[in-house]
């Protein structure tokens, strides 16, 4: 089945459920990288789209997000998501924690970690509310998410933000993102360690090594993963670390700077513009120097 195909199931399978929930449906409309329907009660209205494409699938809902029926059928859509996942063979410890990062592959802003404890019962309790990787949920959303995620774990989490300034420091001195990303995770899995004697630590994996943290806890059981979201205690990190990450841009934007996400050719060109009004010692505080993007910019 082609990715098209399995967006079109999906599609199909959430229409089914939302129209067996007691709200109109309108017709499926069919575009060149999505599928799409609008939910509709009364006057209220929210558009369901799944995109497929060299990412994958992914699914978005556009409406007012502070509304009773936009909330309604973002739970429905979670409660389906989870029936397509039974089958898929996912065994969790019973408690353990899990760590992700925001921002390595972003010339602007912090490098964020996040890291937070789950047992049955706050696994049990993210699902329900339809904890996934945040790269499946849009900005706004995240940051509804991550309240509602601190709302069942309390304090069982740690947030390891690296503003630009101090990252440029710290790559200095490791003069390697791996090192580096080794050092922040491992400050962040250590306090919770230390707080809850957990035996069992999920990362989403990010290089070919261990983590340094592996030796000092012999009796701990680490396990690197790629694409470690699959798992609810990374996904819930993975939400609130970009909740880190989008508060900062926002704090930014207050300052004046609009800056951009990536390191595409539209932040290249942004950066250009920039570094003819601020001086390098003011841009260090706001972009990672070691990027390609760096290089481009100065020798212009």
């Amino acid at each position: 089945m082609t990715l098209k195909e399995k967006a079109e199931s999906q599609i199909n399978s959430l229409k089914d459920s939302i129209h067996k929930s007691g709200f109109h449906t309108d017709r499926i409309v069919t575009r060149d990288y999505n599928h799409e329907f609008n939910a509709v009660d009364g006057k209220q209205r929210v558009k369901v789209q799944i995109f497929f494409g060299k990412k994958g699938i992914k699914k978005i809902l556009q409406g007012d997000i502070n509304s009773t029926f936009y909330k309604t059928i973002s739970n429905l859509i979670s409660e389906q998501q989870s029936l397509d996942l039974i089958d898929i063979d996912i065994i969790e410890p019973d408690e353990y924690i899990g760590s992700d990062e925001v921002g390595k592959g972003d010339f602007f802003g912090p490098l964020v970690v996040a890291a937070v404890y789950v047992n049955n019962s706050s696994k049990l309790a993210l699902t329900k509310i339809g904890i996934r990787d945040s790269k499946d949920i849009s900005d706004p959303q995240i940051k509804l998410f991550a309240k509602e995620i601190k709302s069942v774990i309390k304090n069982d989490f740690e947030i390891v933000k690296i503003n630009p300034d101090k990252y440029n420091e710290l790559y200095d001195k490791f003069k390697n993102l791996n090192k580096l990303l080794d050092w922040a995770h491992s400050k962040a899995i250590e306090n919770l360690i230390d707080n809850r004697e957990c035996k069992y630590v999920i990362t989403d994996k990010f290089g070919k090594k261990d983590l340094n943290l592996v030796s000092k806890y012999p009796d701990v059981n680490f396990v690197a993963e790629t694409k470690a979201e699959k798992y609810i205690g990374v996904a819930a990190a993975s939400i609130l670390a970009r909740t880190s990450f989008l508060e900062w841009f926002d704090s930014q934007l207050k300052k004046g700077f609009k800056l951009p996400k990536g390191a595409s050719g539209q932040v290249e060109d942004y950066a250009k513009a920039l570094i003819k009004k601020i001086s390098r010692d003011e841009l260090k505080t706001i972009a990672k120097l070691h990027f390609k993007t760096y290089s481009k910019i100065k020798s212009n």
